[in-house]
């Protein structure tokens, strides 16, 4: 019995999401320079032709990879609540990202840093430029309602600030005391101290060092 358009959709939708599944696997484990379309389809247990139907090249699926991660900053869009509330809400999903979605940071990361694969980044930024606009812009309010003096320079503070604990949350992950820099960021826009901590691992404060 021929199956369904309906059903047709949905396995080429679940065809897609092993492919993007397997690619982050494989950037993670490998990096993104060392990663090949093998590597993948054998991740993914799919064969070259499919990958390629959905994906012409490894840049390609970086890309869609890379535009939902800045989707999901976008999520910040949804906080609601006082300018402190909402901006506790920002710190705390910029933490909770970073400790929850590391291969994800890190091939962000990689690409935004390497010299050969900047461009694949700087596309997807580009293409997203609107929305990253939006949140700019609502992090830059919150920062207005507060009374800052320059609302654009307390965001890219801010946003530097939480790319850089991410960035050493990801080489420093078994060592990295979250809950202690959270804490500390709260402390340090005279936010009241979270009732409870983050659901994610928090060593104490000692040296970070990888492991």
């Amino acid at each position: 019995m021929p199956r369904s358009a309906a059903l047709n959709q949905e396995l080429r939708a679940r065809s897609r999401e092993r492919i993007l599944a397997a690619a982050l696997e494989v950037f993670a484990a490998k990096g993104f320079e060392s990663a090949s379309i093998s590597d993948i389809t054998a991740a993914a247990g799919v064969s070259r032709g499919l990958l390629a139907y959905y994906f012409a090249t490894k840049e390609q699926l970086a890309a869609e990879l890379l535009d939902r991660w800045l989707d999901g900053i976008a999520g910040i869009l949804s906080i609601q609540g006082t300018p402190d509330e909402r901006l506790a809400g920002i710190i705390d999903g910029a933490l909770m990202a970073a400790a929850t979605t590391l291969p994800i940071q890190r091939l962000a990361i990689s690409l935004m840093m390497q010299p050969s694969t900047h461009d694949v980044f700087a596309r997807v930024e580009q293409a997203k430029s609107d929305r990253l606009c939006l949140v700019e812009d609502a992090i830059r309010d919150v920062f207005a309602a507060r009374g800052a003096a320059d609302p654009a320079v307390e965001e890219m503070l801010l946003r530097a600030t939480l790319e850089g604990v991410t960035v050493k949350l990801a080489i420093y992950r078994e060592t990295f005391p979250l809950e202690d820099i959270r804490r500390r960021l709260y402390a340090g826009y005279g936010l009241p101290m979270p009732a409870a901590p983050l659901p994610v691992p928090s060593p104490p404060v000692d040296r970070l060092r990888a492991k």
